[in-house]
């Protein structure tokens, strides 16, 4: 398990489900918080704590549904991985709350197992959506140290442009570029332009650049 105290959000409107799930995932050192509706989730749920966290929603509530709370938390950009439950699924309810980014469905009652293997693939994700938050932040604070010169050059070098090539683009000889990329590298803490090409693509979720030697 993660060595964070995780959170594990429990949102279902019955409350033998809510007892039973709470007693299933403190056995395993998770924290657990149960909800019998989306609203009271909403109104008791703040954003401070940075460990990781994921819920477990039943599709059908009172008032605002699963899906209906799954819709609303992605508008607000709060990145909680979700495990949608139902006891009553049907093919459109399933495709519909895994392409809005559910990690997993699954109909009751579940096996312990399953459910509890899905729970820890959710909190990976939640864990690492963070680590990669928190190195985005990093980078944009050291790419903000960039003159307007160095900011093109770091662009053009992250496409994957050689030397000669950014020279040639922004009317500028080759020393001159080569002097604009060891500041860059130096401001964003790297020795290559490959490790800075691995960097940005660790952050981007479609990364467009390979990772190739472009130093010469």
């Amino acid at each position: 398990m993660l060595s964070a105290n995780p959170t594990v959000y429990v949102v279902d409107d019955d409350p033998q489900v809510c007892k039973s799930l709470d007693l299933m995932i403190r056995s395993v050192g998770l924290d657990v918080s149960t909800y019998p509706s989306a609203e009271a989730f909403l109104d008791d749920y703040r954003d401070g704590s940075s460990t990781p966290k994921c819920m477990v929603l039943d599709v059908r509530l009172p008032g605002l549904s699963g899906l209906g709370l799954q819709q609303s938390l992605a508008a607000e950009g709060r990145n909680i991985p979700i495990i949608m439950v139902s006891g009553c699924a049907n093919i459109p309810m399933v495709v519909q709350s895994m392409s809005a980014g559910a990690v997993d469905f699954l109909e009751k009652p579940f096996n312990r197992r399953t459910l509890l293997s899905s729970i820890q693939e959710a909190l990976d994700k939640h864990a690492q959506q963070q680590r990669t938050a928190t190195r985005k932040a990093e980078l944009a604070a050291r790419s903000a140290k960039f003159t307007s010169r160095q900011r093109e050059v770091f662009e053009l070098l992250v496409a994957g442009k050689r030397s000669k090539q950014i020279a040639s683009q922004l009317g500028i000889g080759e020393k001159t570029v080569a002097k604009h990329r060891a500041i860059v590298l130096e401001k964003m803490g790297v020795e290559s332009v490959v490790e800075l090409i691995r960097l940005f693509a660790e952050t981007k979720e479609s990364p467009s650049v390979a990772a190739r030697a472009l130093d010469n």
